[in-house]
């Protein structure tokens, strides 16, 4: 018996150092932990049923995030699980908040702001610095006709951006049958926007949202791209409503995008699911490369 109990213990042991931590964590996500099943059924109530206004505007339940959650909190781990509840515990200490493991609208304020910290145009905008001039041309690379998506046409990005989002997609085809079987994503459906034009088109539409998109769009820099990761049936591939982007952030590229796009320097924005920004993978962006 203590001999089977040995080589049990060398066969886990094997998996940890084979297959590395993420595996390993996965097979015991249904354990329990002391303290951590009353946390861990609250979070699966309020999981579909919490009405909160995280970006404004009135959603029920917060599965929406669950991925963007799981990777900072370093666990694979169902929202569900004490596992994900003793996560979230451990970060709401570590964020000075009340380590009760279950997830309130409070605690995910801290992790929108983490989010939002990675994303250099954005704090440069809550800086009150002006808003950047957009590449020059020369700076800018064409899309073939295969990266673009049908829904919207774009044709530009900075070419340092472009040759990262070549390398992210072609790992993702690699990687996710999903993305190989589908062509359509991971195409591109925004890229660079020209502000002229962006306010020409915010005036033509009335989709400006309170104008600044219109008026300093991380869109102009030519470093931000909307990826095509799926869609409602009948609704946009931009459509912000909570189903829509619920649907978005289940399928297998969204989870893909954010467990693996940090890798080809692109960060994300929370509530559009089909929004990316490159960063670089050494840092934040300081405005246009210099002339070659």
């Amino acid at each position: 018996m203590l001999l089977r109990l040995f080589l049990l213990l060398i066969g886990a042991l094997a998996t940890v150092l084979v297959a590395g931590p993420a595996k390993a964590q996965a097979e015991f996500c249904d354990r329990q932990i002391e303290d951590f099943g009353g946390p861990a059924l609250a979070n699966g109530i309020s999981l579909h049923s919490l009405e909160w206004a995280p970006f404004g505007s009135t959603e029920w339940g917060w599965e929406t995030y669950v991925p963007l959650m799981q990777q900072e909190l370093g666990t694979g781990c169902a929202a569900n699980s004490p596992v994900f509840a003793r996560r979230l515990a451990d970060f709401q200490t570590a964020h000075q908040l009340p380590s009760t493991g279950i997830f309130d609208p409070a605690t995910f304020q801290i992790f929108r702001g983490l989010w939002q910290e990675r994303r250099p145009f954005i704090m440069a905008r809550v800086r009150d610095e002006p808003c950047p001039d957009p590449p020059p041309l020369y700076q800018l690379g064409y899309l073939v006709a295969s990266e673009e998506h049908a829904d919207r046409l774009t044709r530009l990005l900075r070419r340092d951006v472009l040759e990262a989002y070549r390398r992210m997609v072609a790992a993702a085809r690699a990687e996710v049958p999903e993305v190989a079987n589908d062509p359509e994503l991971l195409q591109i459906f925004s890229g660079f926007r020209d502000p002229e034009a962006d306010a020409a088109r915010c005036a033509a539409s009335g989709n400006c949202d309170g104008l600044r998109r219109a008026v300093c769009s991380p869109h102009r820099t030519g470093t931000a791209v909307d990826l095509y990761v799926g869609q409602v049936v009948g609704l946009g591939v931009d459509n912000t409503s909570p189903p829509s982007r619920l649907h978005m952030s289940r399928g297998a590229t969204y989870r893909w995008l954010v467990r693996n796009a940090g890798r080809f320097g692109f960060v994300p924005y929370a509530f559009e699911p089909w929004h990316w920004e490159w960063v670089s993978p050494v840092g934040g962006y300081a405005g246009p490369p210099p002339p070659s």
